[in-house]
């Protein structure tokens, strides 16, 4: 290193070792700066290399720096104890940010808006309620700290997670009044939480809004509104609002047509459609991601397309992109669909041969699509190794074998199966009993189903009358006189339930 490096040139050292993800590099680099004559670390220097440990999950590297910061006044700096905060946000290290807010306070570091947007994302993320965040916005307030628009955009986040958007935009329209204006982000996160509650209307209406006020939508603001209704199956106004947010000289990305894909795939028969688009989408440059293939998938396993379902599965290995958790788990249910447990089995190996984790979602598909097939012993395997990942069976799940033991004419495997449940300390509901009900009576063992439904009412569980109707009519089926007593006995107990005197 020639004489005479300054500052500056060190920094940008650390940004560029940052920015290729040479961590340790940095740490060396910081290291040698410490030692010249004089220190070439400053302030900056922490401002910069702080978040980089937090974003490459050095946390631990972090604290030790920031506890053993230079005693010098300089040091004692709002942006220097940002920073430190700001990285260890980003390594999830929520505690520690803020151990190091506490410190600012020891330290006689006031506070600034930065410091109160980031602390307002950690409360979030500690599990504080909305109200934490707004008194502490006030404490904050009382401070002196100036009102900007990260500390609403924390603020307003804070509210629209918890589903408090009447209470959100009324903080919108109070700090508006102070003079702190919304921005695109601001808008984003207020839309957003409208959609995620049904209420895309209303989130239209705030869409018209920051159009009027003159604040330009981003394609993020776009993504919201389409991902929305891609969801209510309404492809045509997705395809408005991918062309208008083009006609604002935005780019629409992989989200943009993943959520167009989406709103075709969820439409039977519309697997065509939903594959134009993606085909479009690399035609234009832009790289499927894992969500666009699984989007493509779940089209062709709407419209029955199963085979191609898969080929579209291989394709996305082929290209190089990884399967999500999602991805695996919408082709295991297309072939429990299928009824092709070799398939099944197939995609459930190849997913622990790549050590991706299933979710409980996965597991009940895994488990519903052997059992209803006959093949228990492969049921109870998926059992056996999701256990190993500490994922239990479920009382759905359980529901899934009975209906499935049921169905198979296993009727006496059931009391066994409520046995195991109980033993795992799983609440039966009503549709544990009435899968029990349904095939009792079917098989005329009406003392048995007498007795599950007085379990079932004696357990606090009572079924729909539709669910009753159900059992009604299996039972006008099932005329013989066999177990005569226990059969009146039982119409007797429905009729009480419908109403019928």
């Amino acid at each position: 290193m020639k004489k005479g490096v300054n500052e500056k040139e060190c920094v940008e050292v650390l940004e560029t070792l940052g920015k290729e993800h040479l961590m340790v590099c940095c740490l060396y680099f910081f290291q040698w700066m410490r030692s010249q004559e004089p220190s070439l670390v400053t302030p900056r220097v922490f401002t910069v290399l702080f978040p980089l440990l937090g974003r490459a999950k050095m946390g631990d590297k972090l604290m030790v720096l920031f506890r053993n910061l230079p005693s010098g006044k300089e040091f004692r700096n709002v942006r220097v104890y940002n920073a430190a905060i700001s990285g260890l946000l980003s390594d999830g290290r929520y505690e520690d940010a803020w151990k190091v807010y506490e410190s600012m306070e020891t330290d006689n570091v006031l506070p600034d808006h930065v410091t109160c947007s980031i602390m307002i994302i950690v409360m979030r993320k500690l599990g504080h309620c909305a109200k934490d965040a707004w008194q502490f916005f006030e404490k904050m307030n009382k401070k002196g700290v100036r009102l900007g628009v990260e500390v609403l955009g924390a603020l307003i986040k804070s509210f629209c997670v918890e589903g408090l958007l009447s209470e959100a935009l009324i903080i919108q329209s109070e700090m508006e009044k102070k003079g702190v204006s919304s921005n695109a982000i601001v808008y984003n996160t207020l839309m957003d939480g409208y959609c995620k509650s049904n209420r895309v209307k209303e989130a239209e209406g705030l869409f018209v809004e920051m159009k009027a006020k003159g604040i330009k939508p981003t394609a993020v603001t776009f993504n919201i509104l389409m991902h929305a209704y891609s969801r209510r199956v309404q492809p045509k106004i997705v395809e408005n609002l991918l062309s208008e947010m083009q006609d604002f000289g935005l780019k629409p990305n992989a989200n943009s047509y993943t959520c167009l894909i989406s709103a075709y795939g969820r439409q039977k028969n519309m697997s065509d459609m939903a594959y134009d688009v993606f085909l479009k989408m690399k035609k234009v440059g832009i790289k499927p991601t894992s969500h666009s293939y699984t989007a493509v998938i779940h089209a062709y396993s709407a419209s029955g397309w199963y085979e191609k379902a898969y080929a579209a599965f291989e394709n996305m290995i082929r290209e190089g992109t990884r399967p999500s958790i999602e991805t695996y788990t919408t082709l295991l249910d297309a072939f429990r669909q299928a009824g092709d447990t070799e398939t099944l089995m197939k995609i459930w190996k190849l997913m622990m041969r790549e050590k991706v984790k299933g979710t409980q979602v996965t597991f009940n598909i895994l488990v519903d699509g052997f059992a209803k097939q006959g093949l228990f012993m492969e049921a109870r395997d998926v059992i056996f190794e999701f256990g190993k990942i500490g994922l239990q069976p479920t009382v759905m799940t359980y529901n899934m074998l009975m209906n499935a033991y049921a169905r198979g004419g296993l009727d006496s495997k059931l009391p066994q199966l409520l046995k195991e449940m109980e033993a795992l300390k799983l609440r039966p509901d009503s549709i544990t009993y009435s899968t029990m009900l349904y095939a009792f009576v079917r098989v005329r063992d009406y003392k048995r189903a007498f007795f599950y439904h007085k379990q079932m009412i004696k357990n606090g569980q009572v079924m729909d009358i539709n669910s009753y109707r159900k059992l009604r009519d299996i039972l006008d089926v099932k005329a013989a006189d066999k177990n005569k007593s226990d059969k009146v006995a039982l119409y007797g107990a429905i009729n009480k339930k419908m109403g019928i005197m």
